[in-house]
């Protein structure tokens, strides 16, 4: 350990939840040796698959027993409400070990092509060693999940970094894996802040893989880290994401939809729909019933069950977005609602923001193109499909994107149109197991969930055996025959 210790803040009124010792340079060096160490020579890689199946879904029972302990939890050290974290997060954390434990021996039994030649070939999905995962402060639990039961069921050995802001949670998964009876050094965690641990973890030549989940700024970081030494990298990264109402959608439920969209989490999601492009034909109405319903989102505590929006991270991801407010302004963009701190005596502590709505922002401007990160939408209008294409695919990132009608074959058509590796249509945010999730352009490569994204974390190792008659092969014949 390093002696020095980091104050975990609760950001719905700013008190210490936790002091917790940080990870020394020397210290994450032995976590890498104890991870290559029990991938090299340990019993995890070479274990049956159907005992590390029992292995993985004793991980999912764990988080079940501790669903309402890890839900509490999540929302004081994120902010976020607590029926988010209680009906989403938590359960959708067991989920992914539960998935898969339950497919990963199918993905792993790959059939090689039938070859028109005297050989026989048989692909091997194999681990590919120590893996860093590296997630974020907005849903660090989930993503955490996600990402180390692929790695896990795959038989590498995992070295967990979450965010120094939201560490609690991942320190808990710690305590499930090793209370499930994984051999020691197949999974830690490393608490540590600050760019040299991150450079040790990413650069360092015993680790095979890095799987990270971030800002662009740090993903670049990252890619010149990993360069040092040769080794796999995927990479999730921002998004500036798109929602397209036409004029034959319900608008109260692209609407409602669309205020889901953005608000959830305070905005604080690399999906996020930070920008909604309505027909120009329902435009006046979807803007006012977005508004109204926005005016009334009701920001408090985490852990009060009617709170609806709880607030950001931090005070510097607090101005960060105040910062982007007074810029939108100064660019000529249009504010119809929020903008600013509430007002409210009991939210005065915390990090809130007020649901924020601009109008008439121009293409070129601060807010039309970087990522906030925060409750803040805008909503222009649009006349024809072509045009709102064109507005949606004006971004350097291509994560998700939505599209509300009534017309679904028209809606799918223009689903092709649209630069993002995921596209919602009539609803958000539906993440499913069995399905791969991931960017293009500035928003990343690589996939997580599904089979794509199980397979990330192997590599591909063929072999092939002759099969010539009389074992004797063509390359007999070359210099020998």
């Amino acid at each position: 350990m390093s002696g020095q210790k980091n104050k975990i803040i609760n950001p719905c009124d700013n008190t210490v939840l936790a002091e917790l010792q940080l990870a020394s340079l020397d210290g994450t060096g032995e976590a890498i040796a104890r991870a290559r160490e029990a991938f090299d020579h340990g019993p995890w890689p070479r274990i049956s698959l159907s005992k590390r199946k029992e292995f993985i879904l004793g991980i999912a029972q764990g988080i079940l027993e501790k669903a309402g302990e890890l839900a509490e939890l999540e929302s004081k050290n994120t902010g976020k409400p607590i029926k988010e974290s209680t009906f989403m997060d938590i359960p959708s954390s067991a989920r992914a070990f539960e998935f898969i434990a339950q497919n990963f021996e199918r993905y792993l039994n790959e059939d090689a092509p039938k070859l028109e030649m005297p050989a026989e070939a048989k692909l091997l999905r194999e681990p590919l060693g120590v893996v860093v995962l590296i997630v974020p402060w907005n849903y660090p639990l989930l993503i955490a999940c996600w990402k180390a039961a692929s790695a896990l069921a795959a038989g590498n050995t995992v070295i967990l970094k979450p965010s120094s802001l939201t560490p609690l949670t991942a320190l808990e998964l710690e305590k499930v894996i090793r209370d499930a009876g994984l051999p020691d050094g197949v999974f830690s965690v490393i608490n540590a802040a600050g760019d040299a641990v991150g450079k040790a973890l990413v650069s360092d030549k015993r680790v095979d893989m890095v799987s990270f989940t971030g800002s662009n700024a740090v993903g670049k970081k990252i890619l010149e880290y990993s360069s040092c030494n040769v080794k796999k990298v995927t990479m999730e990264l921002g998004g500036k994401s798109a929602s397209i109402v036409l004029a034959d959608a319900d608008i109260e439920t692209a609407a409602n939809g669309s205020l889901c969209s953005i608000f959830l989490n305070q905005g604080q999601m690399c999906t996020a729909m930070s920008r909604i492009f309505v027909q120009d034909k329902i435009y006046d109405k979807f803007l006012n019933d977005f508004t109204a319903k926005a005016k009334k989102i009701r920001l408090g505590d985490s852990l009060d069950h009617e709170t609806q929006m709880g607030p950001l991270i931090s005070e510097a991801q607090r101005k960060r977005v105040i910062d982007f407010v007074t810029k939108a302004k100064r660019e000529g963009a249009s504010l119809v609602c929020g903008g600013k701190i509430p007002e409210d005596a009991k939210l005065k502590r915390g990090f809130f923001f007020e649901p924020t709505v601009f109008a008439d922002v121009k293409k070129d401007s601060v807010i039309f193109q970087e990522e906030i990160f925060g409750p803040v939408v805008i909503i222009n209008k649009f006349a024809t499909c072509d045009e709102a294409v064109e507005l949606a695919n004006t971004s350097d990132f291509a994560l998700a994107a939505c599209i509300w009608s009534k017309d679904e074959i028209r809606a799918r058509e223009l689903a092709k149109e649209i630069n993002a590796g995921t596209v919602w249509i009539n609803t958000y945010g539906m993440f499913y197991n069995e399905l791969p999730f991931g960017g293009f352009k500035q928003s990343g490569f690589g996939k997580e969930l599904g089979k794509e994204g199980f397979l990330e974390y192997t590599r591909l190792k063929n072999i092939i055996v002759d099969k010539s008659e009389d074992a004797k092969p063509l390359v007999n014949y070359w210099y020998g025959g």
